[in-house]
């Protein structure tokens, strides 16, 4: 009856062992969706416009006084009253950056590919980086007047 137990335990672990191996593929082909390249062009406030490919937004966390860890996000995250939202690359259309207000923080406005249009205020100070023909940009959020996603 020992010897029962102990080959249905071995079994059941070859049977999840199987079902994760199964599941693999599903789950890094839903990673690669994450790894998607972005194209923009990115008008800077004096009117210049730059083509990007592979478009992120990135920021820098300040860890302490001499250590930062770098962010590139395929997203803008965005404040909106008390809420951050995070907006994906993929759902946007356009984003507009208004004049930055009495503080110097810019209102984005971002026009979704589904027509849907919302103001908001960024959550972090970044840039948008992405390769152009002659190398690699980074534009500040604060000196860009427009986004167009392509």
């Amino acid at each position: 009856m020992a010897g029962q137990s102990t080959d249905s335990m071995w079994f059941g672990m070859w049977g999840v062992i199987l079902a994760m191996l199964l599941t693999a593929p599903t789950v890094a082909a839903a990673d690669l969706k994450g790894d998607r390249q972005f194209q923009a062009v990115v008008a800077d406030a004096e009117g210049l416009e730059t083509e990007l490919k592979n478009a992120i937004f990135y920021w820098e966390e300040k860890v302490s006084e001499t250590s930062f860890v770098p962010h590139e996000l395929r997203y803008f995250p965005v404040k909106r009253g008390t809420s951050t939202v995070n907006i994906k690359f993929e759902t946007i259309k356009q984003v507009d950056v208004k004049a930055p207000d009495g503080k110097g923080i810019p209102a984005i406005v971002i026009t979704l590919t589904n027509g849907k249009t919302g103001e908001f205020v960024p959550a972090v100070t970044g840039s948008l980086r992405g390769e152009s023909d002659f190398g690699q940009v980074d534009v500040p959020i604060h000196s860009i007047s427009k986004i167009t996603f392509k």
